[in-house]
């Protein structure tokens, strides 16, 4: 070994690494950074929770959301096999044993729940519990491999971090949870549709009855019209309802077009440059919705 070189990594740190990495994929982390954004926004718009409280609440969601992400996964491994862009996950690919996911998955929802009734409150802890069983047991059981609408009733379980959040700060729900509930719910299906348009082939390879499969893209597309244009209507509710005014109001009507518009055009146009861009704005989307929210409150 030649002088100022570090020794190559061992065979175990290397197994060591791949095996974090693999069980933090189980997690689904990508998915979980937009429900911990919408998570610490609707604290900051429900009160003024100290950073402690927003951190617990944060870590105790994440565990949740893990949780219900690993159990996922072990599910579906059968048909994540049989979709290229599933098929290098750890479970399908044998790097982690079905049994160890499950326990992990398990593991990780029962300890949020305890973390989040210790040291938040029982409700908070009680709503994100609720989240996991609709994922894992409304959804991914259920419904996802049954009905076309999956997504729409299943969308339910994404929907439950502003109703934690707002328990949390409050200690209680009102009719402004709801709202940013609402609003969660009404995005989810022009999200996910859009991303399926894209996954269509593969969905039909495994069985899954997702709504271009079943119905046809051309279908689908008009839903995603639809829901968007819904969507647009439901987040004026909460200027309505007087939880905001015209700041949140005026981004609400400015990106909500811009959605709609996106809709418009993917349903004119068959062609997945359509699809990844909806797609991708819808992220952005609910972001800057959610951050308007705060700015809103706060001024």
């Amino acid at each position: 070994m030649e002088a100022g070189t570090s020794p190559a990594p061992t065979a175990a740190r290397v197994g060591l690494r791949t095996a974090v990495a693999d069980y933090l994929a189980l997690t689904k982390p990508k998915v979980q950074s937009l429900l911990l954004f919408t998570t610490v926004t609707t604290m900051y718009v429900a009160g003024d929770p100290s950073l402690g409280l927003v951190a617990l609440t944060c870590l105790g969601g994440a565990l949740s959301a893990g949780g219900a992400g690993a159990i996922n996964h072990y599910w579906d491994r059968d048909i994540d096999a049989l979709m290229k862009r599933t098929a290098d996950r750890p479970l399908p690919s044998g790097r982690v044993a079905p049994r160890s996911a499950l326990v992990f998955g398990i593991a990780l929802g029962v300890t949020a729940f305890g973390l989040l009734a210790v040291t938040v409150n029982l409700l908070a802890a009680a709503l994100a519990l609720a989240g996991l069983l609709g994922y894992v047991l409304v959804y991914t059981i259920w419904l996802k491999r049954s009905t076309p609408q999956n997504i729409v009733i299943g969308g339910a379980a994404g929907a439950v971090p502003p109703l934690v959040a707002w328990a949390a700060v409050t200690g209680s729900l009102d009719g402004s949870a709801l709202y940013l509930f609402a609003i969660v719910f009404y995005w989810t299906p022009p999200h996910f549709w859009a991303l399926s348009l894209l996954m269509r082939d593969e969905y039909a390879k495994a069985g899954v009855p997702m709504l271009p499969v079943v119905r046809g893209e051309a279908e689908t597309r008009w839903q995603i019209l639809l829901y968007s244009v819904l969507l647009v209507a439901v987040t004026v509710l909460p200027f309505a309802g007087q939880l905001f005014d015209g700041l949140y109001l005026a981004v609400a009507l400015v990106v909500g077009g811009a959605f709609v518009a996106l809709a418009a055009r993917l349903r004119r146009r068959a062609d997945r440059r359509s699809a990844i861009r909806l797609y991708l704005f819808s992220l952005a989307y609910l972001a800057v919705l959610f951050a308007a929210m705060v700015v809103d409150v706060r001024i």
